[in-house]
This record gives C-alpha cells, sequence and structure tokens, in this order.
C-alpha cells in the first residue's frame, strides 16, 4: 500500500503542476504562493485536529527559517512551470536529492584538513566515489535540459527551476532537523503553509491584484487541495513504509510525478521537449534515484519531502 500511496501522492502533485500552469495565465506568482498557503493552513489545521496534534510549537525560528526558504523555492518553481514545459520544471524541482548530494561533497571538502601521515604523504579529502558521480550524472542531466538553444526567456525559468530544487533542499535538511527534535510534521507543514500565505501577502501588497474573475479563480482552490492531498498522501506512505527496503522504495516513487508531469505536458500543453531534453530528464532521475539511496543510507529515518 505505501508504494501505491506514494504513486498517488506524486500524481496530486504533478496535477497541481497542471493548475499553476493555467492559473498562472491570470495571477502572479505571490497570489498563487498565498492561495496555496490559505487553503493548505485550512486544510492542515483540520488534520491536526482530526489527529490530535497540537500546532503550538517551542521553536518558532527554526519553523521561520524552514518557511522563508520553503517559499522562495515554491515561488521560483511556480515560475519555472508557467514559463517553461511542465515535465521539465517537475524535473528541476526534483533534483533536491542531487543538491543534497552536492551539499555533502562541498561540506567534506570544505572541511578536510591536509594532514600528513606516517608516511609523510598527505591524506586525500573524505569524498565518497558513489556521491560525487550521482552529482556529476545529474548535472549533466541539467546541461541537456539547459542547453544554450534554449530562448532568453526560458532560460531564466530554467534558472528559476534549478533554484527552486537548490532552495527545496535547504529546506528539507531544515525539516530533518525539526523532525528529529520532535515536531510533529503536520505542525511544520502547517507552519509551511502559514509562510506560504504571509509571503504571498506581502508579495500581494508590492505587485497588486489581478482582476477577480470567478471562473479564473476557480483553478486556485485544486492548487490548494491537491497540494495538501499529495502532501497527505506521502506521509502515509512513509509512515506505512515499517522498513528500510520500504522506506526506499518510498523514497524513489516520489520520481514517478515527472512521468505523470511529461505525459501532462505532452497530452494537455503540447510541449516541445526534444530527444536531448528527455535523456537529460532521465539522468536528473537516475541521479535523484541514486542520491536517494544514499540519503537513505546516511539518514534512514528522514521525514518525507515537500513539494
Amino acid at each position: 500500500m505505501q508504494a501505491l500511496w506514494m504513486i498517488l501522492a506524486a500524481l496530486l502533485f504533478a496535477s497541481m503542476g497542471v493548475c499553476v500552469k493555467i492559473a498562472s495565465a491570470w495571477f502572479s506568482m505571490s497570489e498563487l504562493v498565498f492561495w496555496r498557503g490559505v487553503i493548505g493552513m485550512l486544510f492542515l489545521w483540520l488534520l491536526a485536529r482530526r489527529q490530535g496534534v497540537t500546532l503550538r510549537t517551542r521553536y518558532p525560528g527554526m519553523h521561520a527559517w524552514r518557511s522563508a526558504i520553503g517559499v522562495a523555492s515554491l515561488g521560483a518553481w511556480f515560475y519555472a512551470i508557467a514559463g517553461m514545459p511542465l515535465a521539465t520544471a517537475m524535473t528541476l524541482n526534483y533534483m533536491s536529492s542531487v543538491w543534497i548530494a552536492a551539499f555533502l561533497v562541498g561540506g567534506a571538502l570544505l572541511a578536510w584538513v591536509p594532514l600528513r601521515g606516517r608516511d609523510g604523504r598527505v591524506a586525500a579529502p573524505p569524498l565518497q566515489v558513489p556521491l560525487v558521480l550521482t552529482v556529476l550524472v545529474g548535472f549533466g542531466g541539467v546541461v541537456l535540459v539547459l542547453r544554450p538553444s534554449i530562448g532568453g526567456e526560458q532560460a531564466f525559468a530554467g534558472l528559476m527551476g534549478l533554484l527552486s530544487g537548490m532552495t527545496a533542499a535547504f529546506a528539507y535538511m531544515q525539516v530533518i532537523a525539526l523532525a528529529r527534535i520532535g515536531e510533529p510534521e503536520t505542525r511544520t507543514v502547517f507552519y509551511f503553509a502559514m509562510g506560504s500565505a504571509v509571503f504571498g501577502g506581502l508579495g500581494m501588497l508590492l505587485t497588486g491584484m489581478s482582476p477577480w474573475h470567478w471562473g479564473h479563480a476557480l483553478w486556485l482552490l485544486p492548487v490548494g487541495l491537491l497540494a495538501a492531498g499529495g502532501q497527505l498522501c506521502m506521509t502515509r506512505a512513509y509512515s506505512s513504509a515499517h522498513t528500510p527496503a520500504a522506506t526506499l522504495l518510498v523514497a524513489n516513487l516520489q520520481y514517478s510525478g515527472i512521468v505523470f508531469a511529461a505525459i501532462y505536458s505532452l497530452l494537455l500543453f503540447k510541449d516541445p521537449i526534444d530527444g536531448p531534453a528527455w535523456a537529460g530528464i532521465g539522468l536528473i532521475i537516475a541521479s535523484g534515484i541514486g542520491a536517494t539511496v544514499l540519503r537513505q543510507r546516511t539518514v534512514p529515518k528522514a521525514p518525507a519531502e515537500e513539494h
């Protein structure tokens, strides 16, 4: 069942991407982030009441930092969805595992102090070869997806997609820190939704509100509901995985969201995705799976990622 829950979560997140892409024709990124947060807050408040989880926290600073990074990632991802093929934007956002691997490699290099052994040789830095290969394969996929032939406007959207994946990695590491000090996932996601509403509202004060048409506004509702439903299914998938192998299966099945997004891209939007771009998407998926395997070995009880 945990596999089915994760596949359903991936389908819901990809469907949310469809709604974001359609709604972006009428609403700004600030408005999309705001309404995703408001609807998510209501959904998670009801879920917390049902679970008997209090929303009061002793770590407001950590939640504020996690929310700020998460909102930056969310806004960048929504911009990428609006400006480039859905499958490509989804792929770049799902690179968070590859970015985490890159941070681990960079951290190992920064912390390395060259010391000479008894034989007089300087010891090599403590790099994990599989981790390095994962990063190289992932960024090789990025080169194929975002090659110089892409138009200027879409290139900036691709840069925002890359930024969304990188900041998602920072946010995920903060989620791990919150989980380690005992914060329930429902509470963590609730404060992220609150941060989305607050920062989205501030953005609306600066950029103004789009003309309100009920026919257009109806697309805002599934953006919030599908995101909350996807998060709930993902949480259920992780909580029902009772063995390391099951957890690893669940973590890797999140990449099925890219497959769903590719199907949506071709059937709904007729997005032009050529052979090199498909190859790049495949390399990023492979590197993400590899990075997830290595992460699960290092942090076996890591919480679910968020989208």
